[in-house]
């Protein structure tokens, strides 16, 4: 069985099916129609509720992040708060927020409401006040199709201005989940869903279940129930197991569990890698940020995917782990063909390792897609330089989007390894990428497109690298 809090109220839950979203649960289990249905697939923002989790926010008191419901299993929901808009208030007023929608009259149709509260509601939880830059960052997955968006974004000011009032977030104090003898989970006919919280745990269950699918943020895995209308019998959950979601620094390396979300990892990983936080804000909305995981976007190998072009990058590594068992494989091994990795049945990213910036070193990000925000890439870049003066002592050239895996441009690396950092050996480079890459067409790009843009997104390199030299200023990260 799983317990969890739903409005201020304890819930336990056993015989439902392991496939089911929150989103589902609210509306056909407990009539709560308040949470809407838009997209399916954690693009629109109508279905958002918050997620509690207790001692994760200041000074130990229960954390709120928002999160798609739609694609949010209710396993995921064990030992945690669920808030929805129905249920927000425990008194006779309104929210703040929405007492501020209110007065500025930032509801049209309507449909698109509750998920926009709640995301504001989230933002209001975390902090004390907001310029114009978080509010956007914090409805960076909500869409108003009614193009609302200006008394929004004027509401969410004056949210912070009103008062706290009688809420089931501010009156719901810190809790510890019952306890409860074995494993947390549902079961329903012959499916199940495992949801372990310690990394011993989850290697019994590998003993019983070596064939489980694993999931973690399902911000991917939960589309073929939605979109495909799948079913998957056995699952286990990596969200909750402490140790898969642990950071941690040792004196050359900067290990990332491989099931923390990528909202936990971005504020630890900021102090080196800034230019990589700064990609991540791009990398779907903070609803998907707050439970999709760096692990999961790996070994999902997508030829797609943002994180891995740049983990190449930065010549990371991950280790492997089984039954009694683990192996460490450098990611330029990882991927053997579209779809395809070194994941053996049973086997589970445990954390992710990628080496401390060297001096003298320059880290250039780029990600082309249709919007800027939210979106998938067309062509993924990732550039790495170690520079002697105006040498290029290492260089690694990663891209995605440009074949069926992650991969680095190798003609082009060689071109470039030990040569001077100018106009002529970058164009030979450029020209070089013809022989690393024959990119197809589809709807995202076509393949002359995608390799004109790399190709074009490698001398962008050079311009702002040049800039940085002649002023003898490296930002070394």
């Amino acid at each position: 069985m799983i317990q969890f809090l739903l409005n201020g109220e304890w819930i336990t839950e056993s015989d439902l099916d392991p496939n089911l979203s929150i989103l589902r649960y609210l509306r056909t289990k407990k009539g709560l129609s308040g949470t809407k249905e838009g997209c399916a697939s954690g693009d629109c923002g109508a279905c958002t509720v918050l997620l509690g989790e207790a001692g994760r926010g200041e000074d130990g008191k229960a954390g709120y992040t928002a999160v798609n419901s739609c694609i949010t299993l209710l396993g995921a929901a064990h030992g945690k708060h669920i808030v929805t808009v129905d249920g927000l208030n425990t008194g006779e007023t309104i929210h703040p927020v929405q007492q501020a929608m209110v007065e500025n009259h930032a509801s049209q149709c309507g449909f698109c409401t509750p998920g926009i509260v709640m995301s504001l509601v989230g933002l209001r939880e975390g902090q004390s006040s907001c310029t114009r830059e978080d509010t956007l960052s914090a409805l960076s997955g909500n869409l108003c199709r009614c193009t609302g968006y200006r008394p929004i974004i004027d509401a969410a000011a004056a949210s912070f201005k009103l008062p706290d009032n009688h809420n089931v977030i501010n009156t719901t104090p810190d809790w510890q989940v019952p306890k409860q003898e074995g494993i947390a989970g549902l079961q329903h006919q012959h499916s199940r869903l495992f949801v372990p919280t310690t990394e011993a745990e989850l290697q019994s269950l590998l003993q019983d279940y070596p064939q489980a699918r694993f999931v973690a943020g399902a911000t991917d895995l939960a589309l073929e129930f939605t979109q495909q209308y799948k079913t998957i019998d056995c699952l286990i959950s990596l969200s909750d197991v402490k140790e898969l979601c642990e950071c941690a620094e040792t004196d050359n390396a900067l290990h990332i569990g491989g099931a923390a979300s990528y909202s936990r990892v971005m504020p630890w990983l900021n102090t080196w890698y800034p230019q990589v936080v700064e990609l991540f804000e791009r990398i779907g909305s903070r609803q998907i940020r707050n439970r999709g995981t760096i692990g999961g976007n790996i070994a999902n190998a997508s030829p797609i995917g943002d994180t891995p072009p740049v983990l190449l990058a930065l010549d990371a590594s991950v280790e492997l782990a089984s039954v009694g068992s683990t192996r460490v494989v450098a990611l330029k091994e990882f991927f053997l063909d579209y779809k395809k990795t070194q994941l053996q049945a049973g086997e589970y990213i445990r954390r992710i390792m990628i080496p401390k910036p060297a001096s003298n070193t320059q880290l250039k990000l780029y990600k082309v897609s249709k919007r800027f925000e939210d979106d998938i890439s067309a062509i993924m870049a990732a550039f790495y330089f170690v520079m002697d003066g105006q040498q290029i002592t290492e260089v690694r050239l990663a891209f995605g989007g440009m074949a069926a895996i992650p991969k680095f441009a190798e003609h082009a690396q060689a071109i470039l390894q030990g040569s001077e950092l100018n106009q002529a050996s970058i164009e030979a480079a450029m020209t070089a990428m013809q022989k690393d890459f024959s990119p197809l067409t589809d709807v995202r790009a076509s393949g002359a497109y995608r390799l004109k843009a790399a190709q074009n997104l490698l001398h962008k390199a050079y311009l702002e690298m040049s800039q940085i030299i002649s002023g003898g200023v490296f930002d070394h990260a």
